[in-house]
């Protein structure tokens, strides 16, 4: 799915990435009426729409990813975070959130700009910080923003252009889970 909204046409990244071979085709005997379900209405959602959805899912399993592994705490804030904001059924979501990890995990580097980008010219101002907001959210799924997280994040804003002082408000929410701060009250002696 992800591929079909977002590749670019461009031979290069296809020649850069190797991609895994097709799984064989279905007969559909193997099928579930609940797979069956959740691709039929992927498929029925307007173009725009679909893109939308596909766009954000990614940029949140970006921000999972961000440490290099997306545990099942993320995954779950993912998925609530497209139930949520994207108006997606439980199942369309579980779903979204898995193949949205799968592209993170494996083509995340040369797709993060790609795929931000696009979030960016199909989405509004506010959308785009609702967005940076939820990817603040997962990333403190576990108590801890890492250095590397945090950088994520950064990059993120400044791809959506979302200027200094929005991104700061909303580091400041998040002030006491980042792993600096964390680090430094650890050390500090209690006052």
């Amino acid at each position: 799915m992800f591929d079909r909204f977002f590749h670019s046409g461009s031979k290069q990244a296809d020649d850069i990435v190797e991609r895994p071979a097709p799984p064989p085709a279905s007969d559909g005997a193997g099928d579930t009426a609940t797979v069956r379900r959740i691709v039929s209405k992927l498929e029925a959602m307007p173009p725009e729409q679909a893109r939308f959805v596909a766009a954000a899912a990614y940029i949140l399993a970006r921000a999972a990813n961000a440490d290099l592994d997306i545990s099942n705490g993320e995954t779950e804030a993912i998925e609530q975070e497209l139930q949520t904001h994207e108006s997606l059924d439980e199942a369309t979501s579980v779903l979204v959130a898995e193949m949205a990890k799968l592209q993170a995990k494996t083509v995340g580097g040369t797709e993060d700009f790609v795929v931000t980008r696009e979030f960016k010219a199909i989405s509004t101002e506010s959308q785009r910080v609702t967005i940076l907001r939820a990817c603040f959210a997962i990333s403190a799924v576990n108590g801890s923003i890492s250095a590397e997280e945090n950088a994520v994040l950064k990059e993120i804003a400044e791809e959506l252009d979302i200027d200094d002082g929005t991104l700061n408000a909303i580091r400041g929410d998040y002030h006491e889970q980042l792993s600096s701060v964390q680090a430094i009250r650890r050390v500090s002696p209690a006052g």
